[in-house]
C-alpha cells in the first residue's frame, strides 16, 4: 500500500478531529447564554395592604385592606435587578379602641384608596437563575429592596399627593425557564401625613420629614420573562 494515501488519510482525520474540537467548545461557549437569555419580566401582583398613622400606632394589620397592580422588572445580572410598579390598594383605621386619647375625647376612622407608582432596586443575595453548575446559579434566591415612589390618595372625597421611600424585602423562585415567583413585603413611608385625611390631631403641625403615616404592601407576584439578551456575548453574568 502507498505510505503517501496512508499519510494523506491519516492527515484528513487530524483534520476532522480538531473541526469537531471547534464545533464543540463554540456550543458550550454559547451555553451560558442560552440559560440566561431574558432580561425583562412582566406580571400581575395581588395581596394586602397595611396601615401605621394617627389612628394605629402598633398593629400594621388591624385594619387590613387588599392591594393588587402589575409590575415590570429588568433584570441587569444574576444579582442586580430594577423594578416599577403601579398597584392600587385600600386602607383603613379607627381610633376605637386605641390606649391614645385625643383632644376633647373625640373619635377619628377613615377610609382611604390608593393609587402607588413606585421605582425600586432589588439586591438578590444569592446569584439567581438557571445556567450552568460553574456560574453556581439559585433558582431561590432572598432580596432586599429600596426605591422611591409616589401616592395618590383619595380620603372622604378629598385628594392628596405625596412622595415615598419604599423598602423591605422579598423571595423569589424560577418556577420554569421564563415563570417566576415571588412574595415581598415593603414599608413606604410617605411625606405628606395625609393619605388618611388626618393630620395634626394634637394640634401640633407636621413637617416634611415628621410626620406618622406608613402603609405596607405583603404581596405575591407571577412574572414572564422576554426579551433575549445579545446571543453573540460570550460573557454574561
Amino acid at each position: 500500500m502507498c505510505p503517501f494515501i496512508n499519510s494523506a488519510a491519516s492527515a484528513e482525520l487530524e483534520t476532522m478531529k480538531k473541526s469537531i474540537c471547534i464545533v464543540l467548545l463554540m456550543v458550550l461557549s454559547v451555553l451560558p447564554v442560552v440559560a440566561q437569555q431574558y432580561k425583562y419580566e412582566v406580571g400581575p401582583t395581588l395581596g394586602m395592604s397595611g396601615y401605621l398613622g394617627d389612628v394605629n400606632n402598633s398593629n400594621l394589620f388591624k385594619h387590613p385592606g387588599v392591594t393588587g397592580g402589575a409590575m415590570f422588572r429588568y433584570a441587569h445580572n444574576s444579582r442586580w435587578a430594577f423594578k416599577a410598579n403601579l398597584n392600587y390598594a385600600s386602607i383603613s383605621g379607627d381610633s376605637k379602641g386605641l390606649d391614645i386619647r385625643f383632644p376633647e375625647g373625640e373619635q377619628y376612622k377613615f377610609s382611604s384608596s390608593l393609587i402607588d407608582l413606585g421605582f425600586t432596586a432589588e439586591f438578590n443575595f444569592l446569584n439567581y437563575g438557571r445556567g450552568p453548575a460553574y456560574k453556581k446559579y439559585k433558582p431561590i434566591s432572598p432580596y432586599m429592596v429600596a426605591g422611591v415612589g409616589f401616592v395618590f390618595a383619595i380620603c372622604n372625597g378629598s385628594n392628596q399627593a405625596s412622595f415615598t421611600i419604599p423598602i423591605g424585602i422579598g423571595v423569589k423562585y424560577k418556577f420554569k425557564e421564563r415563570l417566576n415567583l415571588g412574595f415581598e413585603f415593603t414599608m413606604r413611608k410617605e411625606f405628606s401625613d395625609r393619605i388618611d385625611g388626618l393630620s395634626d390631631l394634637f394640634g401640633i403641625k407636621h413637617s416634611f420629614a415628621k410626620n406618622t403615616d406608613w402603609y405596607s404592601f405583603a404581596m405575591f407576584s407571577a412574572t414572564y420573562e422576554f426579551g433575549k439578551r445579545c446571543i453573540k456575548c460570550n460573557y454574561i453574568e
